[in-house]
């Protein structure tokens, strides 16, 4: 989590709280604007759970709302399941790894914001040009499909991209129009935004097949991280607090355009004062 949440604060974070709050009982809007109504609920939850009462979402107010929102029931079934990470889960990330959970969280929050899912669906952000490299790689062309498709098909990466901006979703969908598993190959999933196309490294035999199972919930996302991990040798550099090594491996060389290493070097050294 980045920094504390408090009345006037807006953004997918706030969307985030509100959405739990919501899951625990609470009659609010899932808006991303922290209003009256919210701080309303905040003092509420705050009150009943023996926490201070200031109407401030900090770090022991966020982790509470995450373990009791956790628990949400499918109708279908009637099967409890944790779609939100608890703290108990990197708890057991870190040991099974034995990374630092500040570490484990640098990366958590520079990859989604702390988000693995946005008005109920897994974030995504889907990739053009990696689009039409995996069109490439099934013998298509994507040249004459260009016309008309300019916002999910071009030869290479550019920054700043503003197709970042549109509805991931209706992009990934119009891209699956065009071949199905090039498109879920060309899109990053979930907290930790690993693409579809290391499905067959995250022992998977579709890209759909590894898109499904990250959809379930936030501790698969968590499970992928640790897979991916392994796959791309970065568990050393994780260790270590080589930002620049670990950003290399996990984005790629363009990661000095976003200053992707000075990121997680900073939100690491705000998790390990927690």
């Amino acid at each position: 989590m980045n920094g504390v949440l408090k009345r006037g604060s807006k953004g997918e974070l706030v969307q985030l709280m509100q959405e739990m709050l919501k899951k625990s009982g609470y009659t609010i809007s899932t808006d991303g604007d922290f209003g009256s109504g919210t701080e309303k609920a905040v003092f509420d939850f705050q009150k009943k759970n023996n926490l201070k009462v200031d109407g401030i979402v900090g770090s022991k107010t966020w982790i509470l709302m995450q373990e009791q929102s956790s628990k949400i029931k499918k109708a279908e079934t009637s099967v409890a399941i944790n779609q939100f990470l608890s703290e108990q889960d990197f708890i057991a990330f870190a040991d099974k790894y034995n990374l630092e959970i500040a570490a484990i969280k640098a990366v958590h929050e520079v990859e989604s914001n702390g988000r693995g899912f946005l008005n109920g669906k897994i974030k995504i952000l889907f990739e053009g040009h990696v689009f039409w490299k995996e069109l490439q790689k099934r013998n298509i062309n994507p040249v004459p499909l260009q016309k008309g498709n300019e916002d999910i098909l071009y030869k290479s990466y550019f920054s700043p991209n503003p197709y970042y901006r549109l509805d991931q979703y209706t992009r990934l969908n119009k891209a699956l129009g065009i071949n199905a598993e090039a498109a879920y190959c060309a899109a990053s999933y979930g907290l930790f935004q690993v693409m579809g196309f290391h499905y067959n490294a995250m022992q998977f035999a579709t890209a759909k097949d590894f898109v499904d199972f990250l959809s379930i919930d936030e501790a698969n996302q968590l499970e992928i991280f640790g897979r991916f991990l392994i796959a791309n040798k970065l568990l050393q550099s994780l260790k270590d607090h080589n930002w620049a090594r670990f950003a290399s491996g996990y984005n790629g060389p363009g990661y000095k355009t976003n200053k992707y290493d000075t990121k997680l070097a900073a939100a690491y050294a705000k998790y390990k004062k927690m």
